[in-house]
């Protein structure tokens, strides 16, 4: 049971990083559209923002969950990618206020931004 438990784990952490990768590029290219096309501007963006920057969450706490109970080795600089893509979330959302008049930009960057952080983790687990 615990090698099905690791391996099942290990499938829904290698897949859930494409959801991450994806969402958030089309999560930062929606926002950025937004910006010049105010037709795009719906609440519908906002919770596919939302969704997008969820799953790191969901993503870090699998890879969590791979180190803490199955002692999957991590590879150098994965952990630090994922753990630096949660703080760009929380930096993003805490600058709401102060972005008001960019907020577009802002999520619309925040999400790419994150989008890259998710490639990079995915490439330095390759390694």
């Amino acid at each position: 049971m615990f090698a099905s438990g690791l391996s099942t784990t290990l499938n829904i952490h290698h897949g859930w990083a494409w959801v991450v990768i994806i969402g958030n590029g089309l999560a930062g290219v929606w926002g950025l559209a937004a910006n010049w096309l105010p037709v795009l501007r719906t609440r519908a963006l906002w919770w596919f923002i939302g969704l997008a920057e969820g799953t790191v969450f969901v993503q870090v706490t699998l890879g969590a969950i791979l180190v803490g109970r199955y002692k999957v080795p991590l590879p150098q600089f994965h952990a630090f990618y994922g753990f630096v893509a949660i703080i760009a979330v929380a930096i993003i959302y805490s600058y709401r206020f102060q972005m008001k008049h960019r907020l577009y930009f802002l999520y619309g960057f925040g999400s790419l931004f994150v989008m890259g952080l998710g490639i990079r983790a995915m490439l330095v687990a390759a390694t």
